[in-house]
């Protein structure tokens, strides 16, 4: 899968910005934002296959969530 080009410290804000967006829309529209979010963003990629490359990347490496974070 071919890597962002965005430098660490724009992930890391647009990460926290995301977080915060979620947040925003709270546990009962969580799914539903994300969902829109993806798809908005799938448009702007505009090539089926690297979005499904990336909903299974996405899959694979999700991490198993810890009372710690």
């Amino acid at each position: 899968m071919n890597r962002s080009s965005l430098p660490p410290e724009a992930r890391d804000r647009i990460y926290a910005e995301c977080a915060r967006a979620i947040s925003e829309a709270g546990a009962e529209r969580e799914s539903l934002f994300l969902a829109r979010l993806a798809l908005l963003l799938f448009e702007q990629v505009g090539d089926e296959s690297r979005c499904r490359e990336a909903i299974a990347h996405a899959l694979k490496a999700l991490p198993i969530p810890s009372l710690s974070a």
